[in-house]
């Protein structure tokens, strides 16, 4: 399948899901934690090596849990030079107060929100698509 980039396109195709899975963020100075960690996702940071770990890594490893996530995964093949798709979820997101934290994958754009959130989030960008969608 083709990456979209057209931004009403994106949009209307996000089709979001909500990963059952909880996850943390956390950051690490020892890079050799990943080998223990099975990270989702990681990010060179200044500060330090940036982990997205499952709940089970994160508290195996001993790493803080404070902020626990959930993973929305916009499951349409957006381009990554396709404009607008992160800025219309972030936007939607903080128009109802909920923090959000954008992951951009080859394939897919992946928001995190608090997991008290999630179902509201997953909610609000269903309702985005569907405006687009009639729009």
């Amino acid at each position: 399948m083709a990456a979209v980039r057209d931004r009403g396109a994106m949009i209307r195709g996000m089709a979001p899901v909500l990963d059952p899975e909880t996850w943390h963020f956390v950051t690490v100075t020892d890079v050799s934690v990943i080998a223990d960690t099975s990270p989702l996702a990681t990010f060179v940071e200044e500060e330090g090596l940036s982990l997205i770990l499952s709940e089970e890594n994160a508290t195996a490893s001993g790493l803080p849990t404070d902020m626990a996530m959930a993973r929305i995964t916009l499951t349409v093949h957006s381009a990554l030079d396709g404009v607008g798709l992160t800025a219309a979820v972030a936007g939607a997101l903080a128009e109802a107060g909920i923090p959000c934290n954008m992951v951009a994958a080859f394939h897919h754009d992946h928001a995190f929100v608090p997991l008290a959130d999630a179902p509201r989030a997953l909610a609000i960008l269903k309702a985005l698509a569907e405006a687009e969608g009639a729009a």
